[in-house]
């Protein structure tokens, strides 16, 4: 892959700061360790999860299981973006900080929706292509005056908070590889902790802490070995060294793409133990065949690590799904609590995390030692889990030639929308889904320098003319739910069951409610005991992100942002009845009493109609959806149905014109919006036969409607 122009960021491997103005002195938005140890999810909203442990249960009560019918708009702000918005708000001091897609920053006035500044990181939008699951961004961390917001390009920059003037940057990872950064950063003791994603394209995974005044790297534990299993003169070099460099082979793809396993979410500080506990993602490529053909667990893939807060160096580790060979990621929300799990019915500081392989799991917080665990939904990869908790794989789970239907699939059971912890009802509240996946070995697996490197057929099991009876069959398996979850008894309290897969993160709160919005945009607030729906709003656009919430002058606020995309929502055209329309995402903020209402979007919606001829021979359909599901489908959707996020291929005049999609997909043309050339991975043959099937999709969908409005 070629090395990327970035705007705005020094081009290097190594990371290098890069002042560009004063830090401030003065005392706007001083946020420090000790604040938000004694402040939590309080009053403001300090920190990603709410407070250190990451529960997401605010102390809030003006809002309650009495009051919440009461609730309505107080401001709404657009964020001018159509592309997937994650960001949990961060408040301080008054002062709203959110992000949107592409990496933007907005300050805004917390009570009434004023904009204060936004900054805009000038990212070359061609650096999309490597974002595997859209170019979102999960929020900022404020601290001591500075807004930290690590950038989808790989930077990590630091932002004065009162003017949002750039103080630093720098570059966090070698841009000449396909990294990025959707993650939200966090701050302890004086240093900003960031990790990066790309696994599935092809890199090495780390986690770093930065000096918060000056940008400078203090320490970086890597997650994979160095493909010679040589020192990288990294604080991890010991712990390979002793034990990790074991469980990986001398060959395999690992050691030239990088073995995957990146820390893009989940980063708790955990300050009984003054300890970092983080995730770490998947392999790369899935296929542990192809992957390390030794057949290793290939630490610290799919685990959770835990390292000294100080110095980066090794505590513990516990690995979720060892050999990961499904994109099983650890790198969901984890949660620290004391629960009466210790000798006698005493409290035990533990950690939770229900990852994507579907079993919720419970370790002690100081040691990793495994506690206990329970599948939160159905689980066909695995039996169940020994004592020691390692999984009892099914038979045929690592799948070869034949395609094998499992679940979770690659999306995973939970993914990365936040879950919340009630410590008076001792529930966890998990946003659960089934989204199964057939998986196969891909025969023609080579490394792709412009795409995901699975070493898994993504057309297994697909057909190459799609029907409606198809994809009402795809629809039907998508299934939703909020699982209130008693990590005591590893059961279910109480469940909802949603309408679709993909809903959005958890809010808990001291009011006994339980805040989730769905896909489909409607808002809802359960009794956290019950699971009594006691209200709704519907939010007119479809919300992932986790709620949070604040008050201002004795008056409680309840903030979300919404925008349609991300993984699912660049996937998920299939899943729907009618054509989505593009939405622009928003900040929503609600209070008792208000009386604002969230403007419909006025938007177009996409004409269904193509003037392209169908062409081409059954083998060239049948290449064409190979070589589709192998580039194009994880930003254009299974079966070449898009989902409103990005152009859906069967409607775009483009499509019907050789030489027009030859300038897209071939030379590149519209780079600077992010669809870049393919011609280092694609022949010209090959583009044009993914046209003809994308065409055929078309004509297709255009008949089946003909003739169901003739038999009406």
């Amino acid at each position: 892959m070629p090395l990327l122009v970035l705007g705005g960021c020094n081009k290097q491997s190594e990371p290098a700061a890069v002042a560009t103005a004063d830090v401030p002195q003065e005392s706007f938005a001083d946020v420090t360790t000790q604040r938000i140890i004694e402040t939590g999810a309080s009053d403001e909203w300090l920190t990603y999860g709410g407070s250190y442990e990451e529960q997401r249960h605010s102390s809030l009560t003006d809002i309650n299981r009495e009051s919440v019918a009461d609730l309505g708009v107080a401001w709404t702000y657009e964020l001018k973006t159509n592309r997937g918005v994650e960001a949990t708000p961060i408040v301080v001091d008054g002062v709203m900080y959110v992000t949107s897609a592409w990496s933007f920053v907005y300050a805004l006035d917390a009570e009434t929706g004023e904009e204060l500044w936004t900054y805009d990181p000038e990212v070359d939008k061609a650096v999309g292509v490597n974002a595997c699951c859209d170019v979102v961004n999960r929020g900022v961390a404020v601290y001591e005056g500075q807004v930290f917001v690590g950038v989808i390009d790989g930077r990590l920059e630091a932002l004065d908070a009162k003017t949002g003037e750039r103080n630093w940057s720098v570059v966090t990872v070698d841009q000449s590889k396909p990294y990025t950064i959707t993650g939200a950063p966090r701050a302890v003791d004086g240093k900003i902790l960031i990790g990066n994603g790309g696994a599935e394209m092809g890199v090495r995974g780390y986690l770093s802490a930065y000096d918060a005044k000056t940008g400078d790297k203090i320490w970086r534990f890597y997650t994979v070995p160095n493909p010679n299993k040589e020192p990288d003169n990294e604080i991890s070099d010991e712990v390979f060294a002793k034990f990790a460099n074991d469980s990986w082979g001398d060959e395999g793809h690992w050691v030239s793409d990088g073995g995957g396993g990146t820390v893009w979410d989940s980063i708790v500080y955990d300050e009984v133990n003054d300890q970092i506990i983080f995730g770490v993602g998947n392999g790369s490529p899935w296929n542990r065949d192809f992957r390390d053909p030794s057949g290793g667990d290939n630490l610290f893939l799919s685990s959770i690590v835990a390292v000294d807060a100080e110095t980066g160096s090794y505590r513990w580790h516990f690995q979720t799904t060892p050999g990961d060979n499904w994109d099983y990621t650890a790198t969901q929300s984890i949660i620290l609590a004391d629960l009466p799990l210790g000798d006698d019915g005493a409290d035990l500081r533990v950690a939770m995390q229900a990852p994507k392989n579907g079993f919720f799991y419970v370790v002690n917080a100081e040691t990793g030692q495994f506690i206990s665990g329970s599948a939160f939904g159905p689980v066909t990869w695995a039996e169940g889990l020994t004592e020691a908790g390692r999984p009892i794989e099914a038979e045929g789970a690592r799948y070869g030639a034949a395609p094998v239907v499992l679940l979770p699939g690659p999306l995973g059971a939970h993914n990365w929308h936040p879950m919340a912890f009630n410590p008076t009802e001792n529930l966890a509240y998990i946003p659960a889904q089934e989204i199964p996946q057939a998986y196969a070995a891909d025969a023609r697996y080579a490394n792709n320098t412009t795409g995901w490197n699975t070493g898994s057929d993504f057309a297994a099991l697909v057909p190459a003319e799609i029907r409606s009876t198809d994809i009402k069959a795809a629809r039907t398996a998508l299934k939703g739910r909020l699982i209130a979850w008693d990590p005591k008894t590893q059961q279910p309290r109480w469940s909802v069951e949603h309408p679709n897969a993909w809903n959005g993160g958890v809010l808990s709160t001291a009011g006994g409610l339980v805040f989730q919005a769905r896909l489909d945009g409607e808002f809802f607030a359960y009794d956290a005991a019950t699971g009594e729906e006691l209200w709704s709003y519907n939010l007119q656009s479809g919300a992932n992100a986790g709620p949070g919430t604040y008050s201002i002058d004795d008056t409680q606020y309840l903030a979300i942002t919404t925008g349609w995309g991300s993984a699912f929502g660049l996937a998920a055209g299939y899943a729907f009845d009618d054509a989505i329309t593009t939405k622009l995402g928003k900040v929503v903020v609600f209070k008792l009493g208000g009386t604002g209402e969230i403007p419909v979007p006025d938007l177009p919606v996409v004409n269904r109609m193509t003037t392209a001829a169908a062409f081409g021979d059954e083998e060239t359909i049948n290449e064409g959806l190979v070589h589709y599901s192998r580039n194009c489908l994880v930003c254009h959707g299974p079966f070449a149905i898009g989902s409103g996020v990005l152009p859906d291929l069967r409607w775009s005049p483009i499509t019907a014109n050789a030489d027009a999609w030859k300038s897209v997909v071939y030379d590149g043309i519209l780079a600077q919006n992010g669809m870049v050339s393919f011609a280092d991975h694609l022949s010209e043959d090959e583009i044009e036969s993914i046209r003809a099937y994308v065409i055929l999709q078309a004509r297709n969908d255009m008949a089946e409607r003909e003739l169901a409005s003739a038999t009406e």
